[in-house]
């Protein structure tokens, strides 16, 4: 017997999935083409099967990569599900789009640091523990020759 928990998951695309799916369907996908905005509404209308919270994140997923973005930051022309040029892109939207990439950059580059940092730090731990070690083990050997 079901219960209305096992009923109520039926088995929905991840928006990594349907992202997929979209790259396959569509050229501006998978050109990273910058989209037309309200494309999500011409995407429903196209397939209203698409579960609108699934399409939210393949969409966010998609237009926060690191090569949308870089698309956009040099971007002049919006583009919908054909491919053809609907609108400008704006000025705004571009210091965006370069707003975004900088600050990604810029926490990719802490993490690099910290990471190495963190890797410095645990070498000369170890270096530590070997000279501590190498250190008892010559006051062993002087304490057991008497």
């Amino acid at each position: 017997m079901n219960t209305p928990t096992q009923q109520a998951a039926s088995p929905v695309p991840s928006g990594r999935l349907l992202l997929k799916q979209l790259q396959e369907q569509f050229a501006v996908f998978r050109d990273c083409l910058p989209l037309a905005i309200g494309i999500d509404k011409q995407l429903l209308a196209a397939q209203p099967d698409i579960d609108r919270k699934v399409l939210r994140i393949a969409l966010r997923m998609h237009t926060h990569s690191l090569r949308y973005l870089k698309v956009m930051d040099k971007a002049t022309q919006r583009f919908d599900l054909e491919g053809k040029a609907v609108a400008e892109v704006t000025e705004e939207h571009r210091t965006h789009a370069t707003e975004m990439l900088r600050e990604r950059f810029r926490k990719e580059g802490e993490q690099r640091r910290a990471k190495q940092a963190a890797e410095k730090a645990a070498e000369e731990a170890a270096k530590a523990e070997k000279l501590r070690a190498d250190k008892l083990n010559q006051l062993a050997a002087k304490f057991a020759k008497h």
